[in-house]
């Protein structure tokens, strides 16, 4: 237990070590780089470095214990970038459920069958170069004339699929190649005992796929929040986090720090997804036994 929280306290030190990292090289490149970006080996790719491209860290986190708008009944940005992001939150949970449940099923639907495998994989990596911000309005509109049993699909439902798009992927190839690293000699131990396909699933394999399988959801849980933002800048769904992005761009000549609040937003709340799956992994396996080697 205490190796585990040495492990996990140095983890987080490195995080907050990479974010003062990061600080320091935005800051230390407005000194050093060209105010109206410039070109490396002829290509323009740097970018420019004046206070409205690039404002200063303080003048960023600062924003958000100031209103929103210049009115006087306006609300600090900070309560509204936190409402914005948990609207965005409910969305991209959505998504992340729907999203592991198909990647579970389809991961557990090739490990059963060799050839559903090799017919289907090359189907799902071809499905994630769909162009997500392409595809959102399709959807949008494909789901507004749906209608199944009196049941009328809501506009937030769409976010949440595209969620759930980004999602499966690498559920389903993280938790396959989990389901597939059950050792051989448990496997033959398991047929000699007469257990049957789905005895060895539940018992064997997906104990085995367990470290496969949280790395993956991770990811999943990520890009289920970048499915649900990026669907809602595409389709301008108003509540979440992502409509405020676009918002507050509008406003980045007047005021560049404020739209950086929105982007920090989103950023903190992918990693709040992970952080959850992980937490779920601590709490469910807290009990595991270790594995010993001899």
């Amino acid at each position: 237990m205490n190796q585990q929280l040495r492990r996990a306290a140095y983890r987080t030190g490195m995080f907050f070590v990479s974010i003062a990292l990061v600080a320091v090289l935005w800051e230390l490149y407005k000194v050093v780089g060209p105010e109206k970006g410039g070109k490396l080996f002829g290509v323009a790719i740097l970018p420019r470095s004046n206070d409205t491209a690039m404002p200063h860290i303080w003048e960023m986190l600062s924003r958000y214990a100031e209103p929103e708008m210049r009115s006087p009944n306006s609300k600090l940005i900070w309560f509204v970038v936190l409402k914005g992001a948990f609207y965005s939150f409910r969305l991209a949970l959505v998504g992340f459920v729907i999203g592991s449940i198909i990647g579970v099923a389809l991961a557990a639907l090739m490990t059963r069958f060799k050839t559903m495998e090799r017919g289907l994989l090359p189907y799902l990596v071809i499905s994630q170069t769909v162009p997500l911000i392409a595809l959102a309005p399709l959807v949008v509109s494909w789901g507004g004339k749906l209608e199944i049993f009196g049941f009328t699909w809501p506009r937030w439902l769409s976010a949440s699929v595209l969620g759930a798009f980004l999602a499966f992927f690498p559920i389903a190839v993280g938790t396959l190649r989990g389901l597939k690293s059950a050792p051989a000699a448990s496997l033959e131990l398991m047929d000699s005992y007469a257990a049957s396909w789905k005895q060895t699933l539940f018992k064997l394999r997906f104990p085995a796929a367990i470290p496969y399988m949280v790395p993956a959801f991770k990811l999943g849980a990520s890009g289920a929040v970048i499915g649900v933002v990026v669907a809602e800048i595409s389709t301008g769904l108003k509540g979440g986090i992502g409509r405020l992005i676009i918002e507050y761009a509008r406003q980045a000549t007047g005021d560049p720090a404020k739209v950086f609040t929105a982007v920090f937003g989103a950023a903190g709340l992918g990693l709040g997804m992970a952080g959850l799956v992980a937490l779920a992994d601590v709490l469910l396996m807290r009990n595991r036994p270790k594995e010993t080697t001899t």
